[in-house]
């Protein structure tokens, strides 16, 4: 795995082309499932600035927030339109379906 500063270089050095799909659907609809971003859990867990950064750069400049649902999934939302209860419900909904799907 990569350390923390590598992975922060990793994301500060990202091009803004593959963030940009993940702006648009915040501006859209104010929430991005960990499947629609270029960023991984583990880029929340160490970096989560550095990507607030790059999503500002890129053009979104309200704050964002991240959520995640038991490991499985996560969600970036705009805590401006959605509170994080809402966002978790939504995450559990959604990876209950998927794990019905599997089976």
């Amino acid at each position: 795995m990569l350390d923390v500063l590598q992975l922060k270089n990793k994301v500060n050095q990202m091009p803004l082309e593959h963030i940009r799909a993940t702006v648009e659907e915040l501006r859209l609809e104010g929430l991005v499932t960990g499947n629609r971003t270029p960023f991984k859990r583990v880029h929340f867990n160490t970096c989560f600035a550095e990507i607030e950064a790059l999503l500002q750069r890129a053009g979104y400049h309200r704050p964002v927030d991240v959520v995640g649902y038991q490991g499985q999934v996560y969600a970036l939302f705009d805590p401006s339109r959605w509170e994080a209860v809402e966002v978790l419900r939504w995450l559990k909904e959604y990876a209950e379906e998927a794990q019905r799907q599997r089976v």
